[in-house]
């Protein structure tokens, strides 16, 4: 019987194509001599991280090859750029804006891969859960701020966990990926 950690470590391995060499068998498995290591997969199984229709590996969105999010952040950026020279009232709502449109695309984009298991973004995330809970405690309760830092750290803390538990089961037990 193997332990939890054995199999964890069976799952990455088949993951990342360093299979078993051929003829070892597994409960339930068949080798067929002559096949490619790690090609006695059930059919059907897949890595999630490879199911893309892209060449590249990167998740596909789900407008298909509409460039959205990069529509979203040029406008963003445009609009961050054009509000500092407009007058203070007018400026300052398209300086907010367009922080608001580029960090949103930015954050769909990172959830997408970090879900798809292509990337990790989990500190990213994680601050998008953290900051607000911090910001909304500072700004609209009388509470010590000491209070209120303590309460964004633990729900980015919480957060954190739960980010990197759901990376890690999806991309079959790495704990983060760097380079697609």
């Amino acid at each position: 019987m193997a332990t939890k950690r054995q199999r964890r470590k069976r799952r990455r391995r088949d993951a990342t194509g360093q299979g078993r060499p051929v003829g070892q068998r597994d409960a339930g498995t068949h080798s067929v001599p002559g096949r490619a290591a790690g090609a006695n997969r059930p059919p059907g199984r897949v890595p999630r991280s490879t199911r893309s229709a892209d060449p590249t590996g990167r998740p596909t969105a789900p407008w298909g090859s509409f460039p959205l999010t990069e529509i979203v952040i040029f406008i963003g950026v445009v609009l961050l750029a054009v509000g500092f020279f407009v007058p203070p009232p007018q400026g300052f709502v398209m300086i907010a804006v367009g922080l608001g449109l580029a960090s949103l695309a930015g954050l769909e984009l990172s959830i997408r891969e970090h879900y798809s298991a292509y990337r990790s973004h989990t500190l990213l995330l994680s601050s998008a859960v953290g900051v607000p809970v911090f910001g909304v405690l500072f700004v609209g309760t009388k509470l010590n701020p000491a209070v209120c830092v303590a309460a964004g750290l633990l729900a980015f803390g919480g957060a954190a966990w739960l980010f990197a538990s759901a990376f890690r089961r999806r991309s079959g037990g790495a704990l983060y990926r760097l380079g697609g």
